[in-house]
């Protein structure tokens, strides 16, 4: 009965390691997939399709946006491409739309794949699981800053905010309006490229609108970093006393 008992206890807790190990080896694959087939031409061939179809682009675009960020694909040369073939009002509403929506996505599979195996992981660690609810407490501000922020990877974001408690309405909102800014702008510098070939490409001056999204970008990391620490903190305290 002892040796049932042990088999029993071994099968629960490798199941429990299966799931972050499949993320784990799907993500490094993906990677390695990029890597070698060149993603930025693909997405530059995707768009040169892109412009064929008419009035059905957009929605091919949507679609293709919103793979690209489930499989950490780069989504600022899309965005740029979007300022080129639809201008820089309908592809800012595009990529807006695409980009919320595979956010959103990414963080659901990060929820249902991740979350559980995070959970047991906190669950004997007091501090680790204080911290956790107070990020899920005001988790819409750390929402948001991170996403005004160049420091921090989209793609990788959406992921790790879906091991975190913070709620699907706030992280949804919080990361629509904060990627709004860094979207107008590259949309903007899409819209002013002469053709695909170009985009992503470093040239000329930087326009004021760089300087100052980037200077938007360096305040949001600060304040992102010092707001998380001050939560946790407080959170700590809060479980000691």
């Amino acid at each position: 009965m002892n040796n049932l008992e042990q088999e029993t206890e071994k099968k629960p807790k490798s199941n429990k390691l299966l799931k972050p190990l499949l993320i784990a080896f799907v993500v490094a694959t993906l990677l390695v997939i990029a890597h070698k087939f060149n993603a930025q031409q693909l997405l530059i061939n995707a768009l040169d399709w892109i412009k064929t179809l008419g009035p059905w682009g957009p929605i091919a675009f949507i679609i293709i946006y919103i793979l690209a960020t489930v499989l950490f694909l780069p989504g600022s040369l899309l965005t740029l491409g979007a300022g080129l073939l639809f201008g820089p009002i309908f592809g800012s509403i595009y990529v807006s739309i695409s980009s919320t929506i595979g956010a959103t996505c990414a963080f659901l599979v990060g929820r249902y794949l991740a979350r559980d195996w995070v959970s047991q992981q906190i669950a004997g660690n007091e501090n680790f699981k204080a911290i956790d609810e107070a990020v899920a407490d005001e988790g819409w501000k750390i929402v948001g800053l991170t996403r005004l922020s160049p420091i921090f990877p989209f793609n990788l974001l959406n992921y790790a905010f879906g091991l975190t408690q913070v709620s699907l309405p706030d992280y949804f909102f919080a990361s629509w309006i904060g990627m709004m800014p860094g979207t107008v702008m590259y949309v903007y510098l899409g819209s002013l490229a002469g053709s695909l070939a170009t985009l992503g490409k470093e040239g000329g001056a930087r326009t004021p609108a760089q300087w100052v999204l980037y200077g938007v970008g360096l305040i949001a990391t600060v304040a992102v970093t010092l707001y998380v620490t001050k939560i946790a903190r407080k959170a700590l305290q809060k479980k000691i006393s």
